[in-house]
């Protein structure tokens, strides 16, 4: 059977030695559909991003191309343009039907922190296959905010799955008619997903979005609520135009307009690249849980935050103009705790909202 593993299963893995920690777990560590991963206690900057390849060790590339380590037990701060791997306080001995993949979490995506989970022997980033036994490593690069983490911080998250659980067309056709997974009179649908398209009009105030600043202060990833936000970001408001030009190399927060629903039995995920839609990247962090928008958990009406970034060259973004993709599968099981009321979780029933780490 394919599908998602949830709440209990991840932690019947702990169970049954498949995967590891250093230190006892957090008590909410495990999620609906997902695992948060902690940071270790040191971090290499290195030269630049890398893979190891099939045949190489994520310490023999550290060996040839870290720069210096930094202690973070205490806490430090990782700076803006600096690539560091930090290996991570969980490991793998995974079972021969079970693979993993990674994201970054949701208030890692709001700070345009750019993170990746690497494995020994990898030949793509946050994907690890059936089997797979050893280490954990974060690549961890700040893009416009100087952040402070330190060990135990978690800024990436992991999904266990057996088989293909995607839906495809047709099966994610018939979900929408039965759940509306999206607010949309006529949703977009085919192959590729679910389609999201951007919200340029605002709110009561007619504000659309924030565009971060510059040389700003650092943001401590512990800590919520102990930021200014006009500190750190630059408010967008809607001036009668309903479009907004992306400039390269700035970083966005902006929303969909649609609400989105995954239901309980499902998970979902945003598709963070599509090169048919526009040179633009949006929402580094792309898992959606089971209960997300789900009016059950308190849910209703939540939208999807999109964190933009335009590539090489401006780009004009219109009202209504997809940016997005949503991807469905299924769960192995409905989770014990839905995502929401369940956890209070930072992002149920939200419309355009900065991480958690602002006031």
């Amino acid at each position: 059977m394919a599908g998602i593993l949830n709440d209990a299963q991840i932690g019947e893995l702990f169970s049954n030695n498949s995967l590891f920690s250093e230190v006892t777990l957090d008590d909410d560590q495990i999620q609906p559909a997902s695992l948060d991963l902690r940071l270790g206690k040191t971090a290499w900057r290195v030269r630049a991003s890398f893979l190891p390849g099939k045949d190489a060790a994520v310490q023999l590339k550290l060996d040839r191309f870290a720069l210096h380590q930094i202690d973070l037990t205490n806490g430090a701060v990782l700076e803006t343009g600096c690539v560091y791997i930090i290996p991570l306080l969980e490991s793998f001995d995974l079972p021969t039907d079970i693979s993993a993949s990674a994201n970054p979490k949701s208030s890692t995506g709001r700070l345009d922190i750019f993170t990746r989970v690497i494995t020994n022997h990898a030949q793509q980033f946050d994907m690890m296959p059936a089997g797979y036994s050893g280490p954990l490593y974060l690549e961890v690069s700040p893009r416009t905010f100087p952040i402070v983490a330190r060990t135990g911080s978690r800024l990436s998250q992991i999904r266990f799955r057996t088989g293909q659980a995607v839906l495809d067309a047709d099966e994610l056709l018939a979900l929408h008619q039965a759940e509306t997974l999206v607010a949309a009179e006529e949703p977009n649908i085919d192959g590729r997903g679910i389609a999201m398209s951007i919200d340029l009009t605002g709110d009561e105030n007619g504000l659309v979005g924030y565009r971060g600043k510059r040389h700003t202060g650092v943001v401590d990833v512990d800590k919520k609520a102990a930021c200014d936000v006009l500190d750190y970001w630059e408010p967008i408001f809607n001036r009668g135009s309903r479009d907004i030009v992306l400039d390269p190399d700035e970083f966005y927060i902006l929303v969909s307009r649609e609400a989105v629903h995954v239901p309980p039995h499902h998970a979902a995920e945003m598709v963070p690249f599509d090169p048919l839609v526009g040179e633009f990247r949006v929402h580094y962090a792309g898992f959606f849980d089971p209960g997300f928008g789900h009016v059950a958990a308190g849910g209703a009406g939540a939208r999807a935050v999109l964190e933009v970034r335009s590539h090489e060259v401006p780009f004009i973004l219109e009202h209504g103009q997809i940016v997005g993709r949503l991807v469905y599968e299924r769960m192995l099981k409905k989770p014990d705790a839905l995502y929401g009321a369940d956890l209070k979780s930072n992002y149920q029933a939200q419309g355009l909202k900065l991480s958690k780490h602002f006031k």
